[in-house]
């Protein structure tokens, strides 16, 4: 598993901290604005109606608020809320199971939906359309389908990949909506409000430099808080400043762009190593000791986002602007290079 200070797995202590920094309300959730608009018509004509709001479908990069916005959702419609994920859903008989014993109302939040299985899939058909369920009791010729009715509700999917749900499946939902990386006066807004939950006192100058090295992530951006408090604590005077803020975020290896160690390190190997590639995903992976699928999902990404590589058909290639970021000059003008790797 990575070490990687912005993307490691929750401690038990830092879950419960995440949770408790999350908004309960809509009008308490910063950023997203379009998406925030549309998804308060929703809930607001669902209460209207006296009936479950249609089910939604979040996507994005994780993160972003998918997780916070389920349930938002069930406390705007005063619901209960049941969470899982589509792993947990191999079975169809695992769906039924969780169907038939949902609560009128109740909002169901399926996580990683791009990850249910197909027959899970195709009972969620069903059940999104007229809330009912067939178990089909027996195998071979003798099986039977029983109708099995269950209680409106109302699914809530989060996608890191919408892209892999079959079209069917994206089509049973009547509110769908992609959220996008955050500006970093909305982080400062979200940094704020943290660090008085926390009770940390936190200054403009302090909540500018972490919001411009979160990624545009509040996730990123609330573990960030939590790292600088700790270093207040312990070397400063429990105060979050610009210069408390530097010192703690350079000790954690986290730059002025946001980029970590690894980060670096696919930087460093491609240009100093290799010249600037291009370099195949699995000799980058080899070259730094990490997974390829570290590199791919965790690093990469990022790093396409701020043009410091490009993915194409003979490999990775660093960008004049990677080249500049680590203070170094190419050795020979680079050419502009067009494709995506396969």
């Amino acid at each position: 598993m990575s070490d990687r200070l912005v993307d490691a797995e929750f401690e038990p202590e830092d879950s419960a901290v995440e949770g408790a920094l999350r908004p309960r309300h809509l009008d308490e959730f910063v950023g997203q604005t379009r998406v925030k608009s549309q998804l308060g018509l929703v809930l607001e004509a669902a209460r209207k109606r006296g009936r479950p709001a249609d089910h939604v479908l979040l996507s994005g990069p994780p993160g972003l608020g998918k997780t916070t916005l389920a349930g938002i959702i069930a406390a705007e419609l005063n619901a209960p809320l049941r969470i899982t994920s589509g792993p947990a859903l191999q079975h169809a008989g695992d769906v039924a199971a969780i169907l038939s014993s949902l609560q009128p109302g109740e909002v169901l939040f399926l996580d990683e939906i791009h990850r249910t299985s197909r027959p899970a899939e195709e009972l969620l058909y069903l059940a999104m359309e007229d809330f009912r369920v067939d178990v089909v009791l027996g195998k071979g010729p003798g099986a039977t389908a029983i109708p099995l009715e269950i209680a409106p509700f109302t699914l809530v999917g989060a996608t890191t990949r919408a892209g892999l749900l079959p079209s069917p499946f994206r089509d049973r939902f009547g509110f769908t909506a992609h959220l996008d990386f955050y500006d970093p006066p909305d982080l400062e807004v979200i940094l704020k409000r943290s660090a008085q939950l926390l009770g940390v006192e936190l200054d403009n100058e302090g909540a500018a430099e972490i919001a411009g090295r979160c990624r545009g992530t509040p996730r990123i951006a609330n573990r960030l808080l939590r790292r600088v408090r700790d270093w207040a604590q312990v070397h400063g005077e429990g105060r979050v400043d610009l210069a408390t803020a530097h010192a703690a975020l350079d000790l954690y290896e986290v730059d002025s762009l946001g980029l970590d160690r690894i980060d670096r390190a696919v930087l460093e190997v491609l240009i100093k190593r290799f010249g600037g590639g291009p370099v195949g995903l699995s000799t980058l992976a080899v070259a730094i000791g990490e997974e390829p699928e570290t590199i791919e999902t965790v690093a990469e990404p990022f790093l396409v986002r701020l043009g410091m590589i490009v993915r194409t058909p003979r490999g990775r290639v660093a960008t004049a602007t990677a080249w500049q970021h680590l203070g170094l000059t190419p050795a020979m003008p680079l050419q502009p290079t067009l494709g995506l790797e396969g």
